[in-house]
């Protein structure tokens, strides 16, 4: 059976609802993207004339890991609020009633998590990289001027995003407090920077088939998560921590 994309859109437009009256959200992703534009700015302006090009490519490195920090962590804490803020608010039970299916439920509530995080994450690359084209060393702008680093951006960001939401979610379908669950969530998406971070501080060196090799192994990793938190989706388990039979959520 095909995804109803209008069934969709209306769970995407009801996250953007609660995201507006949730202020610890707002913060979040206002605050995480801000910190993550500030530091790499002043690591990177801070660097003295005097570094070497291998303490200028770890500083690059570094700067470069920070910013998909953004789409590993931010995705995880705006999910764990996916089911659980429904369980608390009195609102799931309701929503599980409707004619909305499995998939369609969950496509909404992660898209609602990983498009502003992938416009966020794009938005501060892109003012990073242009401060320093225009006012870093020479140096800098050698190490960090390479097609590879502009690929691994465009394809780890939404590849990131997308793990790190279903992680959120399915912590946030098994726990019983959203506090706990966003923390939970956080820690949790961090592991899968340990790949990313071959390339950053070039254990591996980039290049452009080097991004692509990882991107591959994200998306593999993306399937096997998204297939996971589907099997995890059954309506009278939600509801009441019990596996139930098949239901409509569960086509």
């Amino acid at each position: 059976m095909m995804i109803n994309m209008t069934r969709v859109r209306a769970v995407v437009r009801k996250e953007f609802r609660e995201y507006r009256r949730n202020k610890f959200i707002i913060y979040t992703m206002l605050m995480l993207p801000a910190i993550f534009l500030i530091i790499p700015l002043i690591t990177i302006f801070n660097l003295p004339a005097s570094t070497p090009i291998v303490g200028v490519r770890s500083a690059v490195g570094s700067v470069l890991l920070l910013m998909l920090v953004i789409p590993d962590v931010l995705p995880a804490t705006i999910a764990a609020y996916s089911v659980i803020g429904e369980r608390d608010q009195g609102t799931l039970e309701p929503l599980l009633t409707t004619p909305i299916r499995r998939d369609e439920f969950i496509l909404g509530k992660a898209l609602a998590a990983i498009v502003p995080t992938v416009i966020m994450s794009y938005l501060v690359f892109t003012v990073v990289v242009l401060s320093l084209r225009l006012g870093a060393s020479a140096e800098v702008v050698h190490v960090l001027w390479q097609p590879a680093w502009f690929v691994a951006e465009v394809l780890f960001v939404p590849l990131l995003a997308t793990w790190s939401t279903w992680v959120g979610t399915a912590i946030s379908a098994r726990s019983s407090d959203v506090r706990v669950a966003q923390q939970l969530g956080t820690f949790a998406s961090l592991p899968v920077l340990a790949l990313i971070s071959l390339m950053s501080f070039q254990v591996i060196k980039p290049t452009i088939l080097v991004a692509l090799i990882i991107a591959l192994s994200l998306v593999v990793i993306d399937i096997a998560s998204w297939r996971i938190v589907s099997r995890m989706f059954n309506r009278e388990r939600l509801l009441t921590g019990f596996k139930g039979n098949t239901d409509a959520l569960n086509r």
